[in-house]
């Protein structure tokens, strides 16, 4: 009887902190289509193109600057498991300094970023006659994209500390605030660009406008709960503990390497996929979205594992984190079996959904199956990210992903003149596979020694 309840109590714990971050990964492609669905009724398809190619170099900017939320994450959690109160306050300054510094640094030099991103996402016949004279129903897409990228770096700023604010709370075991902060920021986004393109007439400087406003003011929202929350606390009012740089960089660096990979594997996807054609792009892309929907609800169990296992860890609490590790297998098991049960009996209906081109369906059918094993094969990978976050193993992430990478490019080149684009889903699927044997490796190695 004990130990049902102390199950069920860990499981609490895991949901209390997974549901509101699945939430919050859920709000992010709704925001995109509120997005497309403002810029699709602008007149013309330059717009779409536009915001595309600028929210595109964002996300990957600010992708590989994720480390700010993934380290304050798994430190704040285990100084908060070791009652270190100042330390949880010296974290969260290091983190928003940081943030700050770096946000300067892309503001200082957004020039040549714009120039680098321009010449690396636009074809060279955009480029080359960006300075032509364009008709007004027909503007140029590099100035488009020029214009949405001059207004919306300067919220460089805003995203980066409150990337250290979101890792922060996780940390302190509170997604909740988090999600209240990406529902607010979303919906903000929605009324400023209404406002600001249908209300006050504005075009691609209304969408960038929009965007920026939100993000200052999920900010702004995010300092309100932190002071309503945790300033007051007369524990958090303690003197704020000076870190050692050394370890703080050293996690993040690892972090940002791992996320290189990350980044590198998802863009080589994409491309890999363009050179076949605008057709097998399409397959990928559509099947790639099944992908998408099981790790939104599966980084929320991450997140849970960055707090409990960074608490438990910091502790030294062993008993407890072990526990934790097996209850977020289980939940992992259960996502497992109900999407590819989902996937394997109605996918091939959910793409129908997705598109009306009976041509890209009928043609992600000989990949379709290769979509429907995600769930099974990734789980592990989700989870222990989760894990290794927390307990800030990032050298073992970073080992792991680096390893997992080669393997992607390795078999998709060798295998890629005999099968096609199954290369590509083989790579994948055993690059995800590596990172959570790996990881599981890595594990056993650290608690025993």
């Amino acid at each position: 009887m004990v130990r049902m309840t102390m199950i069920f109590s860990e499981d609490s714990r895991i949901l209390r902190l997974a549901l509101p971050s699945i939430v919050q990964n859920i709000t992010v492609p709704l925001l995109g289509l509120a997005d497309l669905a403002i810029v699709g009724h602008m007149g013309s398809a330059r717009y779409i193109a536009a915001v595309s190619v600028g929210t595109m170099v964002f996300n990957v900017m600010y992708w590989l600057l994720g480390f700010l939320r993934m380290g304050t994450s798994g430190m704040t959690s285990q100084a908060l498991g070791r009652r270190d109160f100042p330390a949880v306050m010296g974290i969260l300054r290091q983190t928003l300094l940081l943030g700050s510094l770096l946000a300067l640094g892309l503001v200082v030099m957004q020039v040549p970023i714009r120039w680098i991103a321009l010449h690396t996402m636009l074809p060279s016949s955009e480029l080359a006659g960006c300075h032509l004279p364009t008709a007004a129903a027909q503007p140029s897409l590099v100035g488009l994209v020029t214009t949405y990228f001059n207004i919306c770096v300067w919220g460089a700023p805003a995203v980066l500390c409150l990337y250290g604010l979101t890792g922060w709370f996780i940390g302190m075991q509170n997604t909740r605030l988090p999600m209240l902060v990406a529902v607010g920021q979303n919906l903000m986004n929605i009324a400023a660009s209404l406002s600001l393109v249908f209300g006050l007439g504005m075009k691609m400087e209304g969408v960038a406008l929009g965007t920026l406003v939100a993000q200052w003011s999920g900010l702004l929202l995010a300092l309100f709960l932190w002071w309503r929350h945790y300033g007051r606390r007369s524990a958090l009012r303690h003197s704020v503990k000076k870190m050692s740089y050394r370890h703080f960089f050293a996690v993040n660096r690892d972090i940002f390497l791992r996320t290189v990979c990350l980044v590198a594997v998802n863009l080589f996807f994409t491309a890999a996929g363009s050179r076949q054609g605008v057709l097998m792009l399409s397959v990928n892309t559509l099947l790639m979205t099944l992908f998408m929907l099981f790790s939104y609800v599966m980084d929320g169990f991450a997140f849970a594992g960055e707090a409990l296992c960074g608490r438990y860890y910091g502790a030294r609490n062993r008993v407890a984190f072990q526990k934790v590790v097996r209850r977020l297998f289980v939940w992992g098991g259960v996502m497992v079996v109900l999407f590819t049960l989902v996937y394997a009996f109605g996918g091939e209906a959910f793409l129908g959904l997705l598109t009306d081109e009976q041509s890209v369906v009928l043609a992600a059918r000989p990949y379709f199956w290769w979509a429907v094993l995600v769930p099974v094969i990734g789980v592990a990978a989700f989870i222990y990210d989760g894990v290794f976050i927390g307990i800030t193993a990032t050298r073992g992430m970073l080992f792991s992903c680096s390893v997992a990478t080669a393997a992607f490019f390795l078999l998709h080149f060798l295998l890629f003149t005999l099968v096609g684009n199954h290369s590509l889903w083989i790579a994948l699927l055993t690059y995800m596979a590596l990172r959570g044997g790996l990881q599981a490796w890595w594990l056993r190695r650290l608690l025993r020694r």
